[in-house]
Formats: C-alpha cells, sequence, structure tokens
C-alpha cells in the first residue's frame, strides 16, 4: 500500500473525528505519528520536547478535525499544524536553537553493513552541509526532500506562496551543491 492509498481515506477520518470518533484518531495518529514526530524532532533536537509537541499537534488535530477544508491533504494539514507546535515550543526556549541539521532516517534492511556505514558517514556530512545553510532554506530542504511534501504543500505548510518555495529551493540546492563540493561530498550513494 503505497502512501497515496493509505492516506485516501484521511478525509474521511477526520470527518469522523469531528463527530468525536476516538477508533479514526488512533489510526490516523497511528499512520502520521511518525512522520511528524521526525519532522518536529528536526526543529527540537529534544525527544522530549518533540514528544509534546507531538501530542499537541494531535491535540489540536482533535479540536479542529471539523475545520479541515480539504485545501490541501491532510498529511499537509497536520504538518502545518506540527510546524506551528514545534515553532512556538522553540521560542518558549530561547536557549535552545532550532535543530535542522537532525536527520532521522531508518537504515536500509537491503543493504549490508559495509553500505549503511558508508551512507552514514555520508549522510552525517550532508547533514552538516545542510546545517550551514540558512534556516529558510534549510526548512525548505527539509519539507520538501526529508518530509516529501510538494511545492504547493510546503507552500501551505510555511504559509508562502509556492513561486518563492520553488525560488528558495533553486537557491537552496545552489547553494548546498557548493557547500557539498567544498565537504568533498559527491552526488551518489555506494
Amino acid at each position: 500500500m503505497g502512501k497515496q492509498t493509505t492516506e485516501s481515506d484521511d478525509p474521511q477520518l477526520l470527518a469522523r473525528i469531528a463527530r468525536g470518533d476516538r477508533l479514526a484518531m488512533q489510526v490516523l495518529f497511528a499512520r502520521h505519528r511518525l512522520r511528524v514526530f521526525r519532522f518536529i524532532l528536526r526543529f527540537l533536537r529534544d525527544e522530549g520536547r518533540a514528544e509534546d509537541a507531538l501530542a499537541e499537534t494531535f491535540v489540536d488535530v482533535w479540536r479542529q478535525a471539523g475545520a479541515f477544508e480539504g485545501r490541501s491533504s491532510v498529511s499537509t494539514w497536520i504538518l502545518s499544524i506540527a510546524r506551528f507546535k514545534a515553532l512556538s515550543i522553540a521560542r518558549m526556549r530561547k536557549d535552545a536553537p532550532l535543530d535542522d541539521d537532525f536527520a532521522a532516517g531508518l537504515a536500509d534492511e537491503a543493504d549490508d553493513p559495509e553500505v549503511r556505514m558508508a551512507k552514514g558517514d555520508k549522510a552525517a556530512v550532508l547533514r552538516a552541509c545542510i546545517q550551514k545553510l540558512s534556516p529558510e532554506h534549510r526548512e525548505i530542504v527539509d519539507l520538501v526532500y526529508y518530509q516529501e511534501q510538494s511545492v504547493e504543500e510546503a507552500a501551505a505548510i510555511i504559509g508562502i506562496p509556492p513561486a518563492t518555495v520553488k525560488t528558495r529551493l533553486f537557491y537552496a540546492r545552489q547553494k548546498l551543491s557548493e557547500i557539498c563540493k567544498r565537504a568533498g561530498v559527491d552526488r551518489g550513494w555506494p
């Protein structure tokens, strides 16, 4: 079952949640929990605070389910709520900077240990290179490449026009390419 297939009934789940259906909420939470948690963790780099933001995000989903208008996908709507929660929590604690270099990734089980190690080393260098981007460019890279959001979805999450997302993405890729070249990272995986 692909992303499209499993998420195609998300609007119906939200409609059920709006009527107080706890089972529908459990299904939606189970479907999106890990992805939303990873997204929040990139901002906060603190699992405890990320768990708090995750809980607050889904409390808002429960409360606002009836307000979902369908102008974006449900996952985009949830990520925009999560982004707001993460930014709010980050602002509450001024001494804790946003962490955009953290990239939670699972090892590909098809890789042997040597390939996993090489990928891990390269991924660590890539994360360090991404950290050198401006906050706006890091956010776009995270949404489009790590969260696999479309330009339109990223625009909805951040609250900027799609053309601005495209422009930021163009310059982010250009700058990241320069930073990676200086760091000795090529484009391919082992």
